[in-house]
């Protein structure tokens, strides 16, 4: 592939590439196992047909500039080196109906809008290619979902986490999903999430306006960048989007006693919708999610006695509003909280013995 082949590439697929830098500790390692080393997503045979295919490009630091290296498996890297892989897509394979229970609720010939239980993926991907929302909406739908997303996403707008319940919006055709995904990008989406966090805010309200990109040392996990840092599209570098989350609080419960720990409900209204954007700035202000593993909310007096009730982070989808794509009227729909949420919420106000 030629070098301005591979360069638009990188540029079209920035949402999947991802950068890795070199240090005084790592130089001299070949470039499979560095690869292997740093992504929890490669092993090193992987690794080396990506690099054997294209997928990777290698940077050297030579005084302010970033040059080029050619790029081999047995590539020995320097001291200060950029590498950066492009990874593909897995090819497409169709998902398949499944007879799953869907809690619908509303639907026209246009759009519907689900409830999504905590546990449910929403899309199939690697290691959930069945019993996800997609396989129950072709059981429901059949063939009368827009085909945007292509195979493994038919009628899928937007997504919500696997453990994160509530509201989204599918669309059945492709004029239905266009008019939603151009609303999404000009943020004209109203949604409102519920989310239950650690520790007491000192505010009563406010705006957490942090870009967030991909996590340089684990690629697994997002991380919010200094403001300014916003690197959409740049060459050699993983994406950082602008991300906004509006917050009020809804309850405070102090610390007591018996569990050290305070906490508060929030109400999130997403300007933006970045990965894991409310965990990540509610994390970032202090106060990860209750039952979060990712961001260090899972380790709670609180939680261990209840983990029954607790299935990952303490995040629901509440409130969402969208112009309809076919009347051009704005539509609005809730939702309550899940039994095991509201039961927390219900022993935090018994259990929480104020100070």
């Amino acid at each position: 592939m030629h070098d301005m082949e591979m360069l638009t590439d990188f540029l079209e697929d920035e949402s999947r590439r991802e950068t890795f830098e070199t240090t005084t500790e790592t130089a001299g390692t070949r470039l499979d196992k560095f690869l292997s080393d740093v992504s929890s997503d490669l092993t090193r045979s992987a690794a080396a047909r990506l690099i054997e295919e294209g997928y990777v490009t290698v940077e050297a630091l030579q005084g302010d500039l970033w040059k080029p290296v050619a790029a081999g498996k047995n590539l020995k890297l320097s001291a200060h080196s950029r590498v950066t892989v492009l990874f593909p897509e897995p090819e497409d394979s169709e998902a398949l109906p499944e007879n799953l229970p869907l809690d619908i609720v509303y639907e026209d010939d246009d759009v519907l809008v689900i409830n999504k239980p905590a546990g449910m993926v929403v899309h199939p991907a690697p290691g959930n290619y069945t019993g996800t929302l997609v396989n129950a909406l072709l059981y429901h739908c059949g063939d009368r979902l827009s085909g945007v997303g292509g195979v493994r996403r038919p009628g899928i707008v937007h997504r919500i986490d696997k453990d994160t319940s509530g509201l989204l919006v599918v669309a059945k055709h492709d004029a239905a999903h266009n008019a939603l995904s151009a609303q999404l990008k000009t943020h004209t989406v109203s949604r409102v999430y519920y989310a239950l966090c650690l520790g007491s805010f000192k505010e009563d309200g406010g705006t957490v306006d942090l870009p967030i990109g991909r996590n340089p040392s684990d690629r697994k996990k997002m991380a919010v960048f200094p403001r300014g840092s916003v690197s959409e599209g740049k060459t050699g570098t993983a994406a950082i989007r602008e991300a906004i989350t509006h917050y009020t609080v809804l309850e405070r419960f102090p610390v007591g006693r018996k569990w050290g720990q305070s906490f508060t409900l929030v109400k999130c209204e997403l300007e933006t919708g970045r990965t894991h954007q409310i965990r990540v700035h509610m994390a970032a202000e202090g106060h990860p999610l209750l039952g979060d593993p990712v961001y260090g909310g899972d380790n709670t007096a609180f939680g261990k006695h209840h983990p029954a009730l607790i299935h990952g982070q303490c995040l629901h989808a509440k409130e969402l509003k969208f112009i309809h794509p076919r009347t051009g009227g704005e539509v609005q729909f809730t939702c309550s909280l899940p039994h095991d949420f509201a039961t927390l919420l219900d022993k935090l106000r018994k259990e929480t013995d104020l100070a």
